[in-house]
């Protein structure tokens, strides 16, 4: 069993003291995110888990405790977010400096090949255009260099809370774009051919999360989030490889079991497809107890 820890919220920035109490209790109990009264038990026994994967925007609470979760035989690697939008898209995260020093710390404590870049979601608008991704990209791959290997990229989905949310902002500059047609767009071209030209000055691989991307002479390839090929490159041991049917269709992770919780984010991004009411999310956070058995 693969453990996603999570794609619904951030569990090493926010609930690392939490999730190692389940570790050493050996199991959680996770919600149903559409029937909460529908409650499954998950071993985290490491002798049922082949692997972690572990999504986050900040590893700083859980870099204290891999060496306990390597002497118990956890083996993990970690899908890391980096971009770089306006605090009033992103009210409660650090700084990009903050985030990128957080990322480099935990590639010298586990290696390049075990912290995967996440630039994702690429959000186009009148106020972040595509030479505005250009610039960021370029600049977090360049500090990036020898700290990471690959690197997944993936337009914005505009999710109707998360669009909601974003035209509640004062001034067009912040209302996402109309996505109908975006590879035929003014600056696509160049905005592919730039992404690609700092992927490979850096010493990285490209891939998308569940969607199709290219520009002239370059399809970027279509990856997995939760890898099984990247496992055993890591790791060296085979695990089952057919795609996660509880994922979207264009999706091709791997079967994983997510035990996180969606509406327990505090961070509050405005182009958050996991979180529905920010301020119920951040209350959920503030009031939560890392004895309990879930989250959410």
């Amino acid at each position: 069993m693969i453990i996603s820890a999570s794609r619904r919220t951030d569990i090493p920035a926010f609930y690392t003291p939490w999730f190692m109490n389940r570790i050493r209790e050996g199991y959680c109990l996770v919600k149903n995110p559409f029937n909460p009264h529908q409650v499954s038990r998950v071993s985290l026994g490491p002798e049922d888990v082949e692997c972690i994967v572990f999504w986050t925007r900040k590893a700083d609470p859980m870099l204290h405790f891999l060496p306990e979760l390597d002497d118990r035989g956890f083996r993990y690697y970690f899908l890391y977010t980096l971009v770089d939008y306006p605090g009033s898209m992103e009210p409660r995260s650090d700084s990009l400096e903050e985030n990128i020093i957080s990322f480099r710390n935990l590639s010298r404590t586990i290696g390049a090949d075990r912290v995967v870049w996440r630039y994702d979601p690429i959000l186009i608008s009148s106020g972040s255009g595509f030479r505005d991704h250009i610039k960021r990209f370029q600049y977090i791959a360049s500090r990036l260099e020898g700290f990471s290997r690959r690197v997944i990229i993936s337009m914005f989905d505009a999710y109707p809370k998360a669009v909601r949310r974003l035209k509640a902002l004062s001034g067009e500059s912040t209302h996402p774009g109309d996505y109908t047609g975006l590879t035929d767009a003014p600056g696509f071209s160049a905005f592919i051919s730039a992404f690609r030209e700092s992927i490979e000055r850096y010493g990285m691989e490209a891939q998308t999360c569940a969607e199709n991307l290219s520009g002239p002479g370059w399809a970027v390839p279509r990856g997995k989030c939760i890898d099984d090929e990247l496992i055993l490159r890591i790791f060296g041991i085979p695990v089952p490889s057919g795609k996660d049917p509880g994922q979207r269709k264009e999706c091709r992770c791997i079967r994983s079991k997510d035990i996180g919780a969606y509406n327990t984010c505090p961070r509050g991004c405005l182009y958050c497809y996991a979180t529905s009411n920010p301020v119920l999310s951040e209350q959920y956070h503030r009031n939560h107890r890392r004895e309990y058995d879930f989250l959410g």
